[in-house]
C-alpha cells in the first residue's frame, strides 16, 4: 500500500495542472459601471541622458522634444506634433491626457510657455536635467488633446509653485474674457476659453527623495485646501484630484498620508490619485503574481481609505481613485502582460477607479530611430480594452489552480474580468493566463443568460517574454482571432501559456 500511495501522491500535481478551469459570469451582478476616463495617458518631458540610462554619456533623449513634438519631421501637423502618434491616440480613442507632470511640474512656471515662441525662456529642467525651451505650453497642450480627441487633465504645480500662480493659469484657461489671463489667452489667438474641467493639486507631493516642493500631509492639506478654495472662485464647476501616495517605502507611511488627505480634504476633491508603477524582479513569477496582488493591494486600500473617510467626516460628495500614473519598464512581452493586469485592475474595481492615466503615451508606440514608429503588443491590449471594454463590470468568479510567491499565496494562474453592454448584449471576456508553460483550458460558463452565436477570441502572444520588441517584426505583433463554438451553457476555451486573450460572445436575456 506504500507504493501505491506514493505513486499516487507523485501524480496528483499532474492532474491538477491538467484539470479544467471554471470561469463562471454573471452579467446581473454588476460590480461597475467602467468610466472611460481610465483609458488616459499621461505625458511630461522627461530628459534622459546616458548616465540616468546607464550607459556612456552620450545618449540624449527626451519623452516630448524630437519625439512626440518634431516640428522638424515630415510627420509633423501644423502645431509641431507627429501624426503617427496622433492617430494612434485616435486608435486607441485615448479619453483624456494628464500633463504637463510628473515631477517637472513640481518646478513648472505655467507664463513660460505661452506667448510667440521665439520669446519663451529657455529653463533648467529641474526635474529631470538638461533644459526646457518651454515650445510645448498651455496651447500647445490644449491643441495636441483637440487633436487626439482626448479631454486635458491639467496638474498644477504645488511643490515650488504657489496658489496665485495656480489661479493665474486656471484664469487663462477657462475664464471667458475680460481680465489680464484671459484677455492674454485671447491676445495669443485662443478667444474661445478651453473649459478644462480636471485638475490635479500637486504631483506626488509625498515623495520626499524625489519630488521637488515636497511637504509633510498636514502641509499638503492646508496647502491644497486653499488652492481649492481659491480656484473654484475663478471656476466653480472645475473638479479636484487630491495627491495620493507614491511613496512605498517600508513603513507603511503611505497609508497614513492617504488618510491624513482624504480626512482633510475630502469636502474638496472628486478624486485621489496613486501612482504605481509595476515591481521589478528577475523571477517570473514574482514579476507575474506577485507584483498583480500589489497593484491590486493598492487600489482595495485606497477605496477602503475612501469609505472610511467618507463615514468618519460624513462627507457626502463622490471621491473616486484615480491611478493617474502606472505602467512598467521594458519593451518586451512580459512588461506587455503586466500592463494587461492594470487594466484588469482598473476594470475589476470600476466602481472606485473611474480615471487612469498610462505612463507615458509615446511608450504605447513602439520606436525605431531609423525606421520610425509601429505597433507593439502593448498597442494592441490597450486598444483591446480602450474600444470594446465600455459597460458594466460584471462579477466574474474563477477556480483554477494557482501559486505562491515569497509574499502571496494561491494566486490564481487565470486573471479574468468581464464586461457587459446591455444595449448591445455583448461580453467581453479578458483573460490573462500567467502560467509561463502550460495552456489552461477552462468552461466559461455565464450564470444568467445564454450565449448566442459564436464567439471570437483576440489572442496576444508572444513565444519570448524577453526578447525586445522590433519594427521588423511588427506583423508578427497583430492579434490572432479565432472562432469558438458555443451553446447556450457557454464554451470551452484553451488558454496559451502566458497570453492575453479577449473573447468577444453575445448573452441572451
Amino acid at each position: 500500500m506504500k507504493k501505491v500511495f506514493t505513486l499516487l501522491g507523485l501524480a496528483l500535481p499532474l492532474f491538477l495542472s491538467a484539470q479544467t478551469a471554471k470561469i463562471r459570469i454573471d452579467v446581473d451582478r454588476t460590480i461597475g459601471k467602467i468610466d472611460p476616463n481610465i483609458y488616459g495617458v499621461f505625458m511630461e518631458p522627461i530628459h534622459f541622458n546616458g548616465a540616468r540610462m546607464g550607459l556612456p554619456d552620450t545618449v540624449s533623449f527626451n519623452t516630448l522634444y524630437g519625439n512626440l513634438y518634431d516640428p522638424s519631421s515630415p510627420l509633423a501637423d501644423k502645431d509641431g506634433f507627429r501624426k503617427d502618434y496622433i492617430d494612434a491616440g485616435k486608435e486607441l480613442k485615448v479619453t483624456n491626457m494628464r500633463w504637463p507632470g510628473g515631477n517637472y511640474v513640481m518646478a513648472y512656471n505655467w507664463e513660460d510657455g505661452i506667448g510667440p515662441k521665439s520669446q519663451r525662456p529657455v529653463r533648467v529642467n529641474m526635474a529631470w536635467g538638461g533644459t526646457d525651451n518651454n515650445h510645448v505650453g498651455t496651447d500647445e497642450w490644449v491643441e495636441l488633446n483637440k487633436s487626439i480627441g482626448s479631454d486635458n487633465v491639467v496638474c498644477v504645480n504645488l511643490g515650488l509653485g504657489d496658489i496665485q500662480n495656480a489661479c493665474h493659469w486656471l484664469e487663462y484657461c477657462n475664464y471667458p474674457k475680460g481680465t489680464y489671463y484671459s484677455d492674454l489667452r485671447i491676445k495669443y489667438g485662443h478667444k474661445e476659453p478651453y473649459n478644462i474641467k480636471i485638475w490635479d493639486l500637486g504631483n506626488e507631493v509625498d515623495g520626499a527623495p524625489w519630488e521637488l516642493g515636497h511637504k509633510t500631509a498636514e502641509d499638503y492639506v492646508k496647502t491644497a485646501r486653499e488652492a481649492a478654495k481659491a480656484m473654484k472662485s475663478i471656476d466653480p464647476t472645475i473638479r479636484f484630484v487630491a495627491s495620493g501616495s507614491s511613496y512605498y517605502e517600508s513603513t507603511g507611511k503611505w497609508i497614513d498620508w492617504n488618510r491624513k488627505v482624504l480626512e482633510g480634504l475630502g469636502d474638496k476633491i472628486n478624486y485621489l490619485s496613486i501612482h504605481r508603477y509595476w515591481e521589478k524582479s528577475p523571477d517570473y513569477y514574482t514579476y507575474m503574481g506577485q507584483s498583480a496582488m500589489d497593484f491590486d493591494e493598492k487600489i482595495r486600500i485606497t477605496a477602503d481609505e475612501i469609505q472610511t473617510a467618507k463615514t468618519k467626516k460624513d462627507f457626502t460628495n463622490p471621491i473616486y481613485v484615480s491611478v493617474d500614473e502606472y505602467g512598467a519598464f521594458g519593451s518586451n512581452f512580459r512588461s506587455v502582460l503586466s500592463v494587461a493586469q492594470c487594466l484588469n485592475s482598473f476594470v475589476r474595481h470600476a466602481d472606485v477607479v473611474k480615471m487612469a492615466n498610462f505612463t507615458m503615451f509615446t511608450s504605447l508606440l513602439g520606436s525605431d530611430r531609423e525606421k520610425g514608429t509601429y505597433k507593439t503588443p502593448l498597442f494592441y491590449i490597450f486598444k483591446s480594452f480602450s474600444n470594446n471594454c465600455l459597460g458594466n463590470s460584471v462579477d466574474t468568479y474563477v477556480a483554477c489552480d494557482t501559486f505562491n510567491t515569497e509574499k502571496y499565496k494561491g494566486i490564481p494562474y487565470l486573471d479574468v474580468t468581464s464586461v457587459y453592454s446591455p444595449e448591445t448584449q455583448t461580453l467581453y471576456i479578458n483573460v490573462i493566463n500567467r502560467n509561463k508553460d502550460k495552456a489552461i483550458t477552462a468552461d466559461i460558463l455565464p450564470t444568467s443568460g445564454e450565449m448566442t452565436g459564436k464567439a471570437v477570441a483576440g489572442i496576444i502572444d508572444s513565444q519570448s517574454l524577453e526578447a525586445p520588441f522590433s519594427f521588423d517584426k511588427q506583423s508578427q505583433y497583430i492579434p490572432v482571432t479565432k472562432e469558438i463554438k458555443t451553446n447556450k451553457n457557454g464554451l470551452t476555451y484553451s488558454f496559451l501559456p502566458h497570453s492575453f486573450t479577449q473573447i468577444k460572445v453575445e448573452i441572451k436575456k
